[in-house]
């Protein structure tokens, strides 16, 4: 497995990381955790470095799960995980709170969950409107100081927040969501992470499962599949937005890979401070994905797909709009 530098940070990683949260959270009930156990250190067995996990996912089991699968490895691994959401006693999300008080409560917290005296990568999970960013970006740097953190970085940030955070404290990635299907951050988002050398670590990479062909029809999905709640997977947009996976598919089969692999290979090839992390709970999945890292494709070959699926537009926005208010800020 290849490595990567996180921008102009001395944080070097897998070419492709794993993101851990659908073991846990969001696709259903969780995976077995033995299971879950034993594809995270198959993950490490075969080249990646980098985890991702935040306490809102579980919650909290999905730190306790990575944490305790790579304690026998911490010091080959890098771990992020995610502080920025309210929580009440049960785990119920009861809003954001980024105030520097709760920011260092997590991250005791999330030590312990993950059997460590350090966070690598601590990312503010979504801006809160309600604290200055320069308020938590000074609690990280206090935490870096203290050898508690190591790595700050932001999640669905804007661009002035991006700057902002950055004058106070080095933000080493941001973490946002990018595909070939959704495009955004191409906007503002990159340029801006290019010049101040900040790294980017693209979540949904393969769009929440839908590029790679093999999601199960709407009607199998668990019930507590949140992907059942977004706009872009209803059964119309699913029907419509097939034609990514189509354009996908033709240029893969000609390549000899599969359909992720290409769009793995695609987001790798965008910039070279780019790191994805593709989540599964399925071992050959995990051993599919990590052959997009092996995947050569040529300067044309890249700007042919890119132009191609630039005339496509996907339908359904991508988040519910309360959600979408907690993105770009």
């Amino acid at each position: 497995m290849q490595k990567r530098r996180l921008g102009n940070s001395n944080l070097e990683v897998s070419a492709i990381g794993l993101g851990c949260m659908g073991m846990s959270h969001g696709y259903g009930p969780p995976a077995d955790k033995t299971e879950m156990m034993a594809l995270i250190r198959s993950a490490v067995d075969q080249g990646v470095t980098f985890f991702d996990t935040a306490e809102v996912y579980g919650p909290w089991t999905n730190e306790a799960l990575v944490g305790e699968a790579l304690a026998p490895v911490r010091g080959q691994v890098v771990i992020a995980t995610k502080f920025g959401f309210k929580l009440s006693a049960d785990g119920k999300q009861e809003g954001l709170d980024s105030r520097p008080e709760h920011i260092k409560q997590v991250a005791e917290a999330s030590l312990k969950r993950l059997k460590t005296d350090v966070i690598d990568l601590f990312y503010q999970h979504r801006v809160d409107p309600d604290v200055p960013i320069e308020d938590v970006a000074g609690a990280v740097k206090e935490l870096i100081q203290a050898g508690k953190v190591r790595h700050f970085g932001l999640s669905e940030a804007g661009a002035k927040t991006i700057r902002r955070a950055h004058a106070v404290q080095p933000v080493t990635a941001l973490q946002s969501e990018y595909s070939l299907w959704w495009r955004e951050p191409e906007k503002e988002i990159l340029p801006t992470l290019e010049e101040l050398g900040i790294g980017f670590v693209p979540f949904s990479p393969l769009g929440k499962g839908f590029l790679t062909g093999k999601l199960p029809d709407a009607s199998q999905l668990d019930k507590n599949d949140f992907r059942n709640t977004l706009p872009r997977f209803t059964p119309e947009a699913r029907t419509a937005n097939q034609v990514f996976v189509e354009l996908l598919g033709s240029v893969a089969a000609r390549k000899k890979v599969t359909p992720a692999q290409l769009a793995l290979a695609w987001v790798l090839a965008r910039k070279p401070w780019m790191v994805p992390i593709p989540g599964t709970t399925k071992p050959h999945r995990l051993e599919e994905n990590l052959g997009a890292a092996r995947v050569e494709l040529t300067a044309d070959e890249v700007r042919d797909l890119t132009d191609a699926a630039a005339k496509l537009t996907a339908q359904g926005a991508r988040y519910p709009e309360a959600l979408e208010k907690l993105t770009g800020r």
